[in-house]
């Protein structure tokens, strides 16, 4: 489940004025806006209860190009991702009901040293010194992120972004 602050739209609306989609929540492809919360103060590992459901945060959305296309903004995902403002995903731990106005209750937060933004700046900033990654593998993260911290540890170099900011054919 992906969310995304809805304190994000108002910053979107002053720097690309003009564009409908920044009046309701969703624009991102969020499933869950959530007001009070940002990238910098949810962490991996992070146990959220949701009305009688509960979560897992599990990795910061890295965007891709489709967001070019949905704002017909040329470089929307190189945007969302220099600004941090790009949302996390939640993993479903216990299923429940949760509804608009549900309040969010931290439950546990194992790593607190490790924010969402942190993890995502890491990215943005092309990090590959191996003790920062080395800690960074000991979280528990996704296969994909996994995946990328250990490459960038392996090779000291940054994966080719062009396919995801860019799409395909270019």
């Amino acid at each position: 489940m992906h969310c995304y602050a809805w304190e994000h739209y108002a910053r979107w609306r002053e720097a690309l004025p003009g564009n409908a989609l920044w009046d309701a929540p969703g624009a991102f492809g969020e499933n869950l806006s959530v007001e009070g919360l940002r990238e910098q103060d949810v962490c991996i590992g992070d146990r959220w209860q949701i009305g009688s459901a509960q979560f897992l945060v599990s990795q910061g959305r890295q965007p891709c190009f489709k967001l070019n296309l949905r704002f017909g903004v040329r470089d929307m995902s190189a945007r969302v991702q220099d600004s941090l403002m790009a949302g996390w995903y939640l993993q479903v731990v216990q299923a429940g009901a949760v509804r608009a106005g549900d309040a969010l209750e931290l439950l546990a937060r194992p790593h607190p040293e490790y924010s969402v933004a942190r993890l995502l700046e890491m990215i943005r900033d092309r990090l590959t010194d191996e003790t920062a990654l080395r800690e960074v593998l000991e979280l528990p993260l996704t296969p994909s992120w996994r995946k990328l911290f250990e490459a960038r540890m392996k090779t000291a170099r940054v994966e080719d972004w062009s396919r995801r900011m860019q799409g395909g054919g270019h």
